[in-house]
């Protein structure tokens, strides 16, 4: 019988539909077209089935019934795990900076980890230059011939980089004033990946004003 290695929510959803496309035909079909929430609670009634029926079933069959069962059990306990991890983080973003949650793209997610950035490096943040340059969208001027341009800056806090991304990415998608700034700045001659990284740099700007004072002025 094939033993699931210790693995997170997304590696053992994988494992199970590893498990699934190897799997008998009929037990195959059994679960064919359904959603993942209802695929894994299907597969965790697995193991009860089979003890109804192991007289009569492949040895194969029955332990691939049981892995099945025990990944999809797995499943449903990390993901409540998560759960309560958004929750908290949600609260917590809540008590400490509700006016960041406020901004247009900037959830729970991005929030605590910029408050993380921030609160870890308070000493250093002297004005949103040096915030920015703390999260690598501080800009990078090169130029090639007559054209100038900036280039990724590959310093800084990645991850507080990546929630700056995540920001911009929900803003071009949903926020018209973002989209008219892109769209003028296309016209322009700038390439999408520049206007991401001008953008990034406004957003680190807007969530240092919002967040410092509050730091600030924390008992702390």
């Amino acid at each position: 019988m094939w033993k699931p290695a210790p693995v997170g929510a997304t590696g053992a959803r994988l494992s199970g539909k590893a498990v699934l496309v190897a799997a008998d035909p009929n037990l195959r079909e059994e679960p064919a077209g359904l959603g993942n929430p209802e695929l894994f609670r299907t597969c965790a009634r697995f193991a009860d089935d089979s003890k109804n029926d192991e007289g009569g079933e492949e040895a194969v069959l029955r332990a691939t019934r049981i892995t099945l069962c025990l990944l999809a059990h797995r499943i449903g306990q990390l993901t409540e795990q998560i759960q309560d991890l958004e929750r908290r983080r949600a609260r917590l973003a809540e008590r400490h900076a509700p006016q960041l949650l406020t901004v247009v793209g900037t959830g729970p997610d991005a929030a605590v980890t910029l408050l993380i950035t921030m609160g870890d490096n308070l000493e250093r943040l002297h004005s949103e230059a040096s915030f920015a340059a703390l999260c690598g969208v501080s800009p990078v001027e090169r130029s090639s011939g007559r054209r100038n341009y900036r280039r990724l800056n590959c310093g800084g806090d990645r991850q507080a980089n990546a929630a700056l991304h995540r920001i911009v990415q929900t803003r071009l998608r949903f926020d018209p004033r973002t989209q008219d700034y892109y769209e003028r700045r296309i016209k322009e001659g700038k390439t999408r990946r520049e206007i991401v990284r001008c953008l990034k740099r406004y957003a680190a700007r807007e969530v240092f004003h919002l967040v410092r004072p509050v730091q600030t002025c924390s008992p702390s």
